[in-house]
């Protein structure tokens, strides 16, 4: 399972638990893994992060990710914390708007916006940079 990618510790709980190891065995593998230095949330986060800005999604979206994958939420504010300073969500949401509004060009404008909207709203933006980069795009192209 850490073959692959690194995980949560919430993500080896539950594969041991499917697996129908018992509490006592999943605590203590759990705990080796950690002295070991093969579990480690606060690595975990950063590098969901990561991995997750390239697609790229909205830290909203990321944030929910590493929510369900058992981060603790303190850990979660300050991975998000350190990445909010290089990453503009305002840019990237710029450039996917402008990318994906040329592939909409023959369909009505109103429907375009709201397909558009529907997108990034999907992909973790909040609303309202994506509201703010939809008026301010379709202000240019009107």
């Amino acid at each position: 399972m850490l073959k692959f990618r690194q995980r949560s510790r919430k993500e080896i709980y539950e594969r041991l638990k499917r697996k129908k190891f018992g509490e006592e065995i999943i605590n203590e593998t759990i705990s080796f893994l950690k002295n070991k230095g093969f579990i480690d949330d606060q690595l975990f986060a950063k590098a969901w992060i990561e991995s997750r800005i390239k697609k790229p999604l909205g830290l909203r979206k990321i944030r929910q990710e590493l929510n369900l994958k058992g981060i603790d939420k303190q850990i979660i504010n300050s991975q998000i914390g350190e990445i909010k300073e290089k990453y503009s969500e305002e840019e990237v949401v710029g450039k996917i708007a402008k990318k994906r509004l040329s592939r909409l060009k023959g369909i009505d404008p109103d429907s375009a916006k709201r397909r558009l909207y529907s997108y990034l709203l999907r992909r973790g933006f909040s609303s309202e940079i994506v509201i703010d980069t939809i008026t301010r795009l379709c202000k240019h192209t009107s």
